[in-house]
């Protein structure tokens, strides 16, 4: 169940930063997504999930990724992160 709304969730973010962001956001948000998506898929098979599991598995993962791209991609990556963070942060 948090999977599916954690994903919905991104998939709304993308959708909105495809219609409605600059070209680095279009490229961060989608950089992202594709890294979100293996974090969840490994996150399958956790039996407890939380939010801070699941920042905890993008913070490595985007951290192994450092080299794939140029510091100033990897900054926009990193806010865009926190973008979603901010989306996907369970309401109290």
């Amino acid at each position: 169940m948090m999977l599916e709304r954690w994903d919905k969730i991104c998939q709304n973010w993308v959708n909105h930063q495809l219609e409605h962001g600059s070209d680095d956001e279009v490229f961060s948000s989608g950089y992202l997504q594709g890294h979100f998506a293996v974090v969840l898929s490994h996150l399958e098979q956790q039996p407890q999930l939380d939010f801070p599991l699941l920042q905890a598995q993008m913070a490595q993962n985007l951290e192994q990724a450092k080299s794939e791209l140029a510091p100033e991609d990897m900054a926009l990556v990193s806010n865009a992160w926190q973008q979603l963070c901010e989306q996907l942060q369970p309401t109290t």
